[in-house]
Protein backbone atom coordinates (compact mmCIF):
# COMPACT_ATOMS: atom_id res chain seq x y z
CA UNK A 1 0.00 0.00 0.00
CA UNK A 2 1.23 3.71 0.31
CA UNK A 3 4.16 4.15 1.72
CA UNK A 4 3.66 7.75 2.68
CA UNK A 5 1.55 5.87 5.65
CA UNK A 6 4.61 5.06 7.78
CA UNK A 7 6.20 8.23 7.14
CA UNK A 8 3.30 10.46 8.28
CA UNK A 9 2.14 8.71 10.93
CA UNK A 10 5.32 7.74 12.67
CA UNK A 11 7.04 10.98 12.84
CA UNK A 12 4.12 12.99 14.02
CA UNK A 13 3.55 10.04 17.07
CA UNK A 14 7.09 10.38 18.11
CA UNK A 15 6.13 11.37 21.85
CA UNK A 16 9.03 11.11 24.24
CA UNK A 17 6.74 9.56 26.94
CA UNK A 18 9.98 8.46 28.70
CA UNK A 19 10.61 11.99 30.27
CA UNK A 20 6.60 11.54 32.20
CA UNK A 21 7.29 9.23 35.44
CA UNK A 22 4.46 6.98 36.56
CA UNK A 23 2.40 6.73 38.80
CA UNK A 24 1.08 10.75 37.95
CA UNK A 25 -0.71 12.25 41.23
CA UNK A 26 -3.02 14.86 39.41
CA UNK A 27 -3.37 18.37 41.14
CA UNK A 28 -6.87 20.09 40.75
CA UNK A 29 -6.75 22.23 37.79
CA UNK A 30 -7.34 25.73 37.72
CA UNK A 31 -10.19 27.05 35.27
CA UNK A 32 -8.64 28.98 32.49
CA UNK A 33 -10.38 31.63 30.75
CA UNK A 34 -10.40 30.44 26.65
CA UNK A 35 -10.91 33.03 23.97
CA UNK A 36 -10.85 32.92 20.09
CA UNK A 37 -7.51 33.33 18.52
CA UNK A 38 -8.13 32.49 14.67
CA UNK A 39 -10.71 31.98 12.56
CA UNK A 40 -9.72 29.19 9.80
CA UNK A 41 -12.15 29.17 6.86
CA UNK A 42 -14.85 29.79 9.60
CA UNK A 43 -13.68 27.30 12.36
CA UNK A 44 -12.65 29.29 15.65
CA UNK A 45 -9.02 28.11 17.06
CA UNK A 46 -9.31 29.34 20.86
CA UNK A 47 -6.14 29.67 23.20
CA UNK A 48 -6.90 26.59 24.74
CA UNK A 49 -6.26 24.81 21.85
CA UNK A 50 -3.14 26.54 21.29
CA UNK A 51 -2.27 25.73 24.43
CA UNK A 52 -2.52 21.96 24.25
CA UNK A 53 -0.60 22.04 20.95
CA UNK A 54 2.08 24.14 22.80
CA UNK A 55 2.42 21.44 25.65
CA UNK A 56 2.36 18.58 22.65
CA UNK A 57 5.42 20.29 21.16
CA UNK A 58 7.10 20.68 24.27
CA UNK A 59 6.55 16.54 24.72
CA UNK A 60 7.78 15.85 21.81
CA UNK A 61 11.10 18.41 22.26
CA UNK A 62 9.65 19.66 18.39
CA UNK A 63 10.46 23.50 17.61
CA UNK A 64 7.21 25.42 16.62
CA UNK A 65 4.94 27.43 16.61
CA UNK A 66 1.68 26.01 18.47
CA UNK A 67 -0.69 28.62 16.56
CA UNK A 68 0.55 27.87 13.10
CA UNK A 69 0.70 24.14 13.86
CA UNK A 70 -3.57 24.55 14.80
CA UNK A 71 -3.62 27.12 11.57
CA UNK A 72 -2.42 23.92 9.66
CA UNK A 73 -4.44 20.78 11.55
CA UNK A 74 -7.70 22.83 10.84
CA UNK A 75 -6.62 23.37 6.90
CA UNK A 76 -6.20 19.54 7.02
CA UNK A 77 -9.46 19.07 8.50
CA UNK A 78 -11.04 21.09 5.97
CA UNK A 79 -10.19 19.21 3.21
CA UNK A 80 -10.49 15.85 4.47
CA UNK A 81 -14.04 17.68 4.81
CA UNK A 82 -14.42 18.28 1.11
CA UNK A 83 -12.86 14.73 0.13
CA UNK A 84 -15.33 13.29 2.31
CA UNK A 85 -11.94 11.22 4.23
CA UNK A 86 -14.11 10.34 7.67
CA UNK A 87 -11.80 8.62 10.17
CA UNK A 88 -14.00 7.40 12.93
CA UNK A 89 -13.59 7.03 16.34
CA UNK A 90 -12.98 3.51 16.61
CA UNK A 91 -10.18 3.93 14.31
CA UNK A 92 -8.85 6.61 16.50
CA UNK A 93 -9.07 4.55 19.66
CA UNK A 94 -7.43 1.82 18.15
CA UNK A 95 -4.80 4.20 17.12
CA UNK A 96 -3.93 5.85 20.38
CA UNK A 97 -4.42 1.88 21.93
CA UNK A 98 -1.29 1.09 19.74
CA UNK A 99 0.35 3.73 20.25
CA UNK A 100 0.16 3.14 24.23
CA UNK A 101 1.42 -0.69 23.73
CA UNK A 102 4.05 0.33 21.49
CA UNK A 103 5.08 2.68 24.99
CA UNK A 104 4.38 -0.05 27.25
CA UNK A 105 1.31 1.45 28.35
CA UNK A 106 -2.54 0.73 29.10
CA UNK A 107 -4.35 3.63 27.25
CA UNK A 108 -5.26 4.94 30.91
CA UNK A 109 -1.82 5.24 31.45
CA UNK A 110 -1.42 7.35 28.41
CA UNK A 111 -4.16 9.25 29.65
CA UNK A 112 -2.35 10.18 32.52
CA UNK A 113 0.81 10.92 30.93
CA UNK A 114 -1.02 13.25 28.50
CA UNK A 115 -2.90 15.04 30.92
CA UNK A 116 0.26 15.62 33.17
CA UNK A 117 1.92 17.15 30.16
CA UNK A 118 -0.84 19.53 29.39
CA UNK A 119 -1.72 17.99 26.35
CA UNK A 120 -4.81 15.79 27.47
CA UNK A 121 -6.10 12.70 25.47
CA UNK A 122 -8.29 14.18 23.29
CA UNK A 123 -6.37 16.74 21.89
CA UNK A 124 -4.09 14.09 20.96
CA UNK A 125 -6.75 12.07 19.21
CA UNK A 126 -7.74 14.61 17.31
CA UNK A 127 -3.84 14.90 16.12
CA UNK A 128 -4.19 11.22 15.51
CA UNK A 129 -7.63 11.62 13.30
CA UNK A 130 -5.95 14.51 11.35
CA UNK A 131 -2.59 12.36 10.59
CA UNK A 132 -4.77 9.44 9.62
CA UNK A 133 -6.97 11.34 7.36
CA UNK A 134 -4.43 13.44 6.40
CA UNK A 135 -2.75 10.49 4.95
CA UNK A 136 -5.53 9.40 3.20
CA UNK A 137 -5.92 12.56 1.15
CA UNK A 138 -2.44 12.52 0.54
CA UNK A 139 -2.63 8.78 -1.05
CA UNK A 140 -5.68 10.20 -3.17
CA UNK A 141 -3.26 13.33 -4.66
CA UNK A 142 0.00 11.27 -5.34
CA UNK A 143 -2.30 8.78 -7.31
CA UNK A 144 -3.38 11.41 -9.29
CA UNK A 145 -0.20 12.63 -10.17
CA UNK A 146 0.87 9.41 -10.24
CA UNK A 147 0.28 7.94 -13.73
CA UNK A 148 -3.08 8.47 -12.90
CA UNK A 149 -3.94 10.54 -15.81
CA UNK A 150 -2.95 7.62 -18.16
CA UNK A 151 -5.17 4.80 -19.53
CA UNK A 152 -5.21 1.58 -18.55
CA UNK A 153 -3.66 0.67 -21.72
CA UNK A 154 -1.17 3.47 -21.34
CA UNK A 155 0.08 1.84 -18.56
CA UNK A 156 0.23 -1.83 -19.83
CA UNK A 157 2.21 -0.50 -23.23
CA UNK A 158 4.65 1.31 -20.83
CA UNK A 159 5.67 -1.73 -18.54
CA UNK A 160 5.67 -3.73 -21.17
CA UNK A 161 8.34 -1.02 -22.95
CA UNK A 162 10.36 -0.88 -19.60
CA UNK A 163 10.83 -4.46 -19.60
CA UNK A 164 8.14 -5.82 -17.49
CA UNK A 165 5.48 -8.74 -17.30
CA UNK A 166 1.89 -7.71 -17.09
CA UNK A 167 1.43 -7.89 -13.26
CA UNK A 168 -1.08 -10.12 -11.61
CA UNK A 169 -3.17 -8.87 -7.94
CA UNK A 170 -6.13 -11.16 -5.81
CA UNK A 171 -9.01 -10.20 -7.07
CA UNK A 172 -12.02 -10.52 -4.08
CA UNK A 173 -15.73 -10.99 -3.91
CA UNK A 174 -16.89 -9.52 -0.84
CA UNK A 175 -19.60 -9.03 1.59
CA UNK A 176 -20.40 -6.88 3.68
CA UNK A 177 -22.48 -7.33 7.11
CA UNK A 178 -23.82 -4.31 9.44
CA UNK A 179 -25.60 -4.58 12.34
CA UNK A 180 -26.81 -0.61 12.42
CA UNK A 181 -26.50 1.14 15.81
CA UNK A 182 -27.75 4.63 16.27
CA UNK A 183 -25.04 6.99 17.04
CA UNK A 184 -27.57 7.94 19.98
CA UNK A 185 -27.90 4.11 21.39
CA UNK A 186 -24.06 3.25 21.42
CA UNK A 187 -23.43 3.07 24.46
CA UNK A 188 -26.49 1.48 25.21
CA UNK A 189 -26.84 -1.07 22.83
CA UNK A 190 -23.17 -1.57 21.68
CA UNK A 191 -22.35 -4.80 23.74
CA UNK A 192 -26.00 -6.73 22.44
CA UNK A 193 -24.67 -5.65 19.11
CA UNK A 194 -21.18 -7.13 18.92
CA UNK A 195 -22.73 -10.58 20.52
CA UNK A 196 -25.33 -10.52 17.77
CA UNK A 197 -22.57 -10.04 15.04
CA UNK A 198 -20.15 -12.14 16.65
CA UNK A 199 -23.17 -15.16 16.79
CA UNK A 200 -23.69 -14.85 13.04
CA UNK A 201 -20.20 -14.39 11.80
CA UNK A 202 -19.52 -18.07 14.23
CA UNK A 203 -22.35 -19.28 11.46
CA UNK A 204 -20.61 -17.51 8.30
CA UNK A 205 -19.60 -20.05 5.99
CA UNK A 206 -20.53 -18.86 2.27
CA UNK A 207 -21.99 -15.97 1.23
CA UNK A 208 -24.94 -17.62 -0.36
CA UNK A 209 -26.85 -18.09 2.99
CA UNK A 210 -25.51 -14.65 4.85
CA UNK A 211 -29.22 -13.11 3.55
CA UNK A 212 -31.18 -15.86 4.97
CA UNK A 213 -29.35 -15.80 8.25
CA UNK A 214 -30.20 -12.03 8.32
CA UNK A 215 -33.96 -12.38 8.10
CA UNK A 216 -35.64 -11.93 11.58
CA UNK A 217 -32.60 -9.78 12.85
CA UNK A 218 -33.02 -6.41 13.28
CA UNK A 219 -31.23 -3.19 11.95
CA UNK A 220 -28.91 -5.66 9.57
CA UNK A 221 -27.91 -4.41 6.28
CA UNK A 222 -26.14 -6.98 3.96
CA UNK A 223 -24.25 -5.63 1.06
CA UNK A 224 -22.85 -7.00 -1.92
CA UNK A 225 -18.94 -5.13 -2.45
CA UNK A 226 -18.57 -6.48 -6.13
CA UNK A 227 -15.18 -6.81 -7.25
CA UNK A 228 -12.43 -5.67 -5.34
CA UNK A 229 -8.84 -6.26 -6.34
CA UNK A 230 -6.57 -6.19 -3.86
CA UNK A 231 -4.54 -2.88 -3.78
CA UNK A 232 -8.28 -1.36 -3.83
CA UNK A 233 -9.13 -3.10 -0.36
CA UNK A 234 -9.75 0.03 2.55
CA UNK A 235 -6.62 -0.32 4.61
CA UNK A 236 -8.71 -0.91 7.79
CA UNK A 237 -9.85 -3.75 6.50
CA UNK A 238 -7.08 -5.07 4.29
CA UNK A 239 -5.07 -7.14 6.44
CA UNK A 240 -7.91 -9.06 8.01
CA UNK A 241 -8.97 -9.99 4.15
CA UNK A 242 -6.17 -11.00 3.22
CA UNK A 243 -6.17 -13.17 6.05
CA UNK A 244 -9.45 -14.46 6.10
CA UNK A 245 -9.67 -17.91 3.82
CA UNK A 246 -12.80 -17.90 0.88
CA UNK A 247 -15.74 -18.53 2.83
CA UNK A 248 -15.00 -16.85 5.86
CA UNK A 249 -15.58 -13.73 7.67
CA UNK A 250 -13.08 -10.92 9.00
CA UNK A 251 -12.99 -10.30 13.05
CA UNK A 252 -16.05 -8.21 13.77
CA UNK A 253 -15.02 -4.45 14.42
CA UNK A 254 -17.04 -1.19 15.35
CA UNK A 255 -16.89 1.30 12.93
CA UNK A 256 -19.15 4.51 12.96
CA UNK A 257 -22.23 2.69 11.20
CA UNK A 258 -22.35 0.26 14.36
CA UNK A 259 -20.78 -3.31 14.43
CA UNK A 260 -19.43 -5.00 10.91
CA UNK A 261 -17.79 -8.02 8.88
CA UNK A 262 -16.58 -8.85 5.98
CA UNK A 263 -17.22 -12.04 4.04
CA UNK A 264 -14.52 -13.48 1.80
CA UNK A 265 -16.96 -15.00 -1.26
CA UNK A 266 -14.35 -15.73 -3.63
CA UNK A 267 -10.91 -15.21 -4.06
CA UNK A 268 -8.78 -15.26 -7.15
CA UNK A 269 -5.47 -14.43 -9.30
CA UNK A 270 -5.82 -12.23 -11.86
CA UNK A 271 -3.91 -10.07 -14.56
CA UNK A 272 -5.45 -7.53 -16.82
CA UNK A 273 -5.39 -3.75 -17.76
CA UNK A 274 -6.85 -2.50 -14.75
CA UNK A 275 -4.71 -4.78 -12.28
CA UNK A 276 -1.74 -2.89 -14.21
CA UNK A 277 -2.43 0.21 -13.47
CA UNK A 278 -3.15 -0.61 -9.74
CA UNK A 279 0.05 -1.59 -9.49
CA UNK A 280 1.51 0.46 -11.24
CA UNK A 281 0.54 3.50 -9.18
CA UNK A 282 1.49 1.51 -6.11
CA UNK A 283 4.52 0.95 -7.48
CA UNK A 284 4.84 4.75 -7.80
CA UNK A 285 3.78 6.17 -4.95
CA UNK A 286 6.49 3.90 -2.83
CA UNK A 287 9.36 5.64 -5.19
CA UNK A 288 10.94 8.19 -3.30
CA UNK A 289 9.93 7.53 0.23
CA UNK A 290 9.96 9.36 3.38
CA UNK A 291 11.72 12.59 1.16
CA UNK A 292 8.62 12.78 -1.83
CA UNK A 293 5.99 12.35 1.19
CA UNK A 294 7.49 15.25 3.21
CA UNK A 295 7.35 17.07 -0.14
CA UNK A 296 4.03 16.26 -1.32
CA UNK A 297 2.92 17.38 1.97
CA UNK A 298 4.08 20.54 2.30
CA UNK A 299 2.87 21.30 -1.75
CA UNK A 300 -0.42 20.38 -1.05
CA UNK A 301 -0.37 22.04 2.10
CA UNK A 302 0.92 25.40 0.70
CA UNK A 303 -1.92 25.57 -1.87
CA UNK A 304 -4.67 24.74 0.44
CA UNK A 305 -3.21 27.33 2.80
CA UNK A 306 -3.08 30.10 0.02
CA UNK A 307 -7.16 29.44 -0.56
CA UNK A 308 -8.08 29.12 3.66
CA UNK A 309 -9.36 32.37 4.68
CA UNK A 310 -7.67 33.43 8.21
CA UNK A 311 -8.59 35.62 10.55
CA UNK A 312 -6.58 36.59 13.51
CA UNK A 313 -8.01 38.08 16.41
Amino acid sequence: MFLMRKYLFSAGLALLVATVSLPVVMAPQPAVASEIKYIVNDVPITSYDIQRRAAFLKLQKRKGNAGEDMIEQTIKLAEMKRLNVRITDQQVADAYARFAASNKLKPAQMDQILAQAGVTSSHFKEFIRTQMGWNQALSRRFRSEAGGGMTEQDVVRKMLQNGGNKPTATEYMLQQVIFVVPAAQRGAIMAKRKREAEAMRGRFNGCESTRQFAQGLIDVTVRDLGRVIAPQLPPEWADQIKKTKTGGATTVRETDRGVEFIGICSAREVSDDKVAQLVFQNESTGAGGDKQAEELSKKYLAELRTKARVVQR
